[in-house]
């Protein structure tokens, strides 16, 4: 089932999900934060450890917004690394690139705009690609994974970070009255966007989260592809191989 931003334009979804995170970039790290109580940050380190533990230099990460966790990883990684960050939303780029400026990475991340469904690079140009709360955003979720299968190297790892649903019966009832009642109406307060944060919690539900993500995977090509769950859920980190 495809969920969009604005059930009541008729506009494509890649379009709408442009328009709202350039309408929202400007409260989009604080709201991130904010409304996880940082529990984020603590996600993508657990990416970057992932990383860190591969072998090659050249990442792309996908739908990389304002660009945190490409940060995140050129200051954990230790090794010599090169990352290129993609979006579509190019206030978001605008956004990420000053925070590249202000980390003094930019001799380390390249950050572009381009479309995650139709990637601009050759066939196996990268060692790994990285993909934090971006992949349920694809208007195609197999067409967005078939061109990470594309331009990754043979024998290289995709690593997807991206929320779930918790199965706890006590915790997952109240996950979804903050998800559907609280985040909605704080993340509106802040960014003043009236569908931004009532779409997150319909895409999360939409998104074939746990098995069956490790399905469409496997079904594009991937290999090992394995799920590990955060928080009780609420998130999971994807790693595959091509």
């Amino acid at each position: 089932m495809e969920v969009k931003p604005n059930i009541n334009s008729d506009k494509g979804k890649k379009e709408q999900v442009k328009e709202m995170f350039d309408n929202i970039a400007f409260k989009y790290d604080f709201l991130n934060h904010f409304l996880s109580l940082g529990i984020d940050k603590s996600w993508r380190k657990k990416v970057c450890k992932i990383i860190q533990s591969t072998e090659g230099n050249k990442l792309l990460d996908i739908a990389t917004g304002t660009g945190d966790l490409a940060i995140e990883i050129a200051k954990f990684d230790t090794k010599p690394i090169h990352i290129t960050g993609v979006d579509i939303s190019e206030k978001m780029l605008e956004i990420g690139k000053e925070k590249v400026a202000k980390a003094k990475l930019g001799h380390v991340i390249t950050l572009e705009s381009g479309d995650s469904e139709e990637l601009k690079y050759d066939d196996h140009s990268f060692d790994f690609i990285t993909a934090s709360f971006g992949v349920r955003n694809f208007e195609c979720l197999d067409k967005g994974l078939a061109e990470m299968h594309r331009v990754l190297k043979k024998g290289a790892k995709v690593v997807i970070l991206e929320f779930g649903m918790p199965t706890s019966i006590f915790f997952k009832p109240l996950y979804i009255l903050y998800f559907k009642a609280v985040l909605p109406f704080i993340g509106k307060l802040f960014s003043k966007s009236s569908s931004a944060y009532s779409y997150l919690p319909s895409s999360v539900e939409a998104f074939p989260y746990g098995k069956d993500f490790l399905n469409h995977l496997t079904k594009l090509g991937f290999k090992d592809a394995k799920e590990h769950r955060l928080s009780m859920g609420i998130a999971s980190i994807y790693v595959a191989t091509k």
